[in-house]
């Protein structure tokens, strides 16, 4: 059975609307090609809307379990521009190259088996990957799932996960909304994820491996109720998506003892252009290339997608990334353009 490669175009299989503004967009291959990948990593795709393609990171949805096709769950936030293009004009046919994939927020090796997995709106996810992996692997995964939305009808693949907790009894899920909706009963939690809510729902919470996603915001005030629930933090992981979000594992990403100085010049050499150009070591290589007329391409702009990928042959950068690339890509000397910055005189291929 062939492996799918990001040489080889996706083609739309299926859509299936979960939310208002969301739906879970499906993907095989014309190869019928297996795709390989682990729970919670995702892929970057290139999207033709009108002025010029762009491309956008998007989170598996679909559990590598069942690897004869792949799945993203988009919901369109306003103002968007990519997801807003996918739920108005992609349909079953359509093709889209992609990348990936790619991405470190993925479940330990050998599995651990206590899961507490929390989530805001379209960062659910990741964690509908890791349940239906962990159901599917028979382990009787032990599973305390945790989903923060607006209102009931704000609730992604609502009956897919009560159908796994149908099945196991230690998969319990709870769904925690701002706001109810006229005319709707709803019988569980009301208002903002709490300390009081989080002991009702998982109170062994500290046996547990906390997986978390969502807004910036959200995941700083799990992390606070954590923190003050003494709970230890090297078992809590975060992948995040949004605007200036920083994926972290555990306690705040240590940074290295290279700080970046805006008044100390540095240069950039693209080997494959002959180019160089002087610049500062606050300035990213992205930055110095797209001022240079090169095109590296480019997707998130904050080292999560893995798009601007390139080989560094010589010289130092500093970069503090959020999982789009790997540690043995790092070793082998490539480097995320969009959060690396020179420092001296630095080489890439370009």
């Amino acid at each position: 059975m062939p492996v799918w490669t990001d040489a080889e175009p996706l083609i739309c299989t299926t859509v299936v609307p979960e939310a208002p503004d969301v739906c879970t967009f499906s993907f095989s291959t014309a190869d019928a090609c297996e795709f390989h990948y682990r729970a919670g990593q995702f892929i970057s795709l290139e999207l033709p809307v009108p002025g010029g393609p762009v491309v956008r990171t998007y989170t598996l949805s679909s559990s590598p379990s069942r690897p004869r096709s792949i799945s993203v769950t988009v919901k369109a936030q306003a103002g968007s521009v990519g997801s807003r293009w996918m739920l108005d004009h992609l349909r079953p046919g359509h093709t889209l190259k992609a990348t990936g994939p790619a991405g470190t927020f993925t479940l330990p090796e050998p599995d651990t088996g206590k899961y507490l997995f929390i989530s805001a709106g379209s960062g659910v996810t990741p964690a509908l990957s890791m349940s239906t992996w962990l159901y599917d692997a028979g382990r009787d995964p032990d599973i305390c799932f945790v989903q923060c939305v607006r209102s009931p009808a704000d609730i992604i693949a609502r009956r897919r996960m009560e159908g796994l907790a149908a099945r196991v009894p230690a998969i319990r899920l709870h769904y925690v909304v701002e706001m109810d909706e006229p005319f709707t009963v709803w019988t569980g939690y009301r208002g903002h994820l709490s300390q009081i809510m989080l002991g009702s729902m998982a109170p062994d919470f500290r046996e547990r491996d906390v997986y978390c996603c969502g807004p910036e915001p959200f995941m700083q005030a799990v992390r606070d109720m954590l923190n003050g629930l003494s709970f230890d933090m090297e078992r809590y992981h975060q992948e995040s998506f949004g605007s200036a979000a920083q994926a972290l594992s555990g306690d705040d990403v240590a940074s290295d003892d290279i700080v970046p100085d805006g008044t100390v010049g540095s240069r950039v050499m693209f080997g494959q252009s002959a180019v160089t150009v002087d610049c500062r070591e606050s300035d990213t290589l992205l930055a110095v290339a797209r001022e240079a007329g090169l095109n590296i391409p480019s997707g998130c702009t904050m080292g999560l997608c893995g798009t601007c990928k390139v080989l560094k042959t010589a010289g130092t950068v500093h970069m503090v990334h959020n999982g789009g690339i790997s540690d043995e890509e790092i070793e082998e000397g490539f480097v995320l353009a969009c959060c690396s910055h020179p420092i001296g005189t630095v080489e890439i291929a370009v």
